[in-house]
């Protein structure tokens, strides 16, 4: 009965995932349907006479149904067929294989250094709570959130390129490039991305460890004597386990979903970089690529968060 329960709960939660990526592909596609201009006009540029117009709408089956086009467009990137650049004509998953590859490893490089970071923070936040610690922490971080992305890296590219000479204003990857040079190159976008999203990630963190520290069993032990930092480490922080992981999983798809403005601002080759340029040139079978993408890792990580936050969670597993 009990893994009956479990079970409902996981084809719950993976049916909700499945409705909303149908949803988000509606919206990918509706997106980019709706943009102004003609999109035959804009890759022909200054040829675009009425009859090269006509005859590049009917190759591109642009006169189609948009129904039509949706549901083909949506069978082929299930098969994993995304259809061609009308920019270059190459096939897009060969423009998409090395700048997802540099996206995710911008990301996950960030994740290594964010996660613990923050997670360390917020729980040193919630040790001293209301102490000069822990005031320090908060309102550090406060500034951070408060602070739009592309502003901290435009800070950090002002002193750690131009004034320092630290770190290349532009992050270019190549294929020759040791691992330490690419960690060099990377330096600045992801130190942005590290101070935005560790603001975030200690703040709930803390949340959720004063949380549980609120509880009657928490105050009985402090009241047969027990310190502090044991009190958090061997009870409040495996209790708050569940929301941890539910933070730390939902950052890491902020992460690759949020390094479009960072790439933007840092010139990075990676998936922001690419969608921003087909974007730019109308390329729209490009955009709807990569939007869907982006869509499809975030809704899986915030898929895997919920069922973890369900396993890892009594009261989720067994709800009254």
């Amino acid at each position: 009965m009990q893994k009956t329960s479990m079970t409902g709960l996981v084809l719950k939660r993976l049916a909700s995932g499945l409705v909303t990526l149908l949803v988000v592909s509606v919206m990918v596609f509706v997106g980019t349907e709706i943009l102004p201009g003609d999109v035959a006009e804009a890759i022909l540029g200054q040829q675009a006479t009425p009859e090269a117009v006509q005859t590049l709408r009917d190759k591109l089956g642009l006169d189609r149904p948009a129904a039509v086009r949706y549901v083909e467009w949506l069978w082929n990137f299930a098969h994993g067929d995304l259809g061609q650049s009308l920019v270059s004509g190459r096939e897009i998953s060969d423009l998409i294989g090395v700048r997802l590859h540099n996206s995710m490893f911008l990301a996950l490089t960030a994740a290594v250094i964010a996660i613990p970071l923050s997670v360390g923070l917020g729980l040193l936040a919630a040790f001293f709570e209301g102490r000069l610690a822990d005031k320090g922490i908060t309102a550090s971080t406060l500034i951070f959130v408060s602070t739009p992305d592309f502003l901290i890296g435009y800070l950090l590219l002002l002193w750690g390129a131009v004034k320092l000479g630290w770190f290349p204003a532009l992050s270019r990857l190549s294929s020759g490039m040791s691992i330490m040079d690419q960690l060099h190159a990377i330096a600045m976008p992801c130190l942005t991305l590290t101070l935005v999203v560790s603001s975030h990630t200690m703040r709930l963190t803390r949340t959720a460890i004063l949380s549980v520290m609120s509880q009657p069993y928490i105050e009985m032990a402090e009241l047969k004597g027990v310190s502090r930092e044991r009190i958090i480490m061997r009870h409040a922080f495996p209790n708050a386990l569940s929301p941890v992981l539910n933070i730390v999983l939902l950052t890491l798809a902020y992460l690759i979903v949020g390094v479009v403005v960072v790439e933007a601002v840092f010139n990075y080759s990676g998936m922001g970089r690419l969608m921003i340029d087909a974007v730019s040139k109308r390329d729209m079978p490009l955009v709807q690529a990569c939007g869907l993408i982006f869509a499809t890792v975030y809704v899986l990580l915030n898929l895997t968060a919920d069922i973890l936050s369900i396993l890892t969670n009594p009261r989720r597993r067994h709800p009254k």
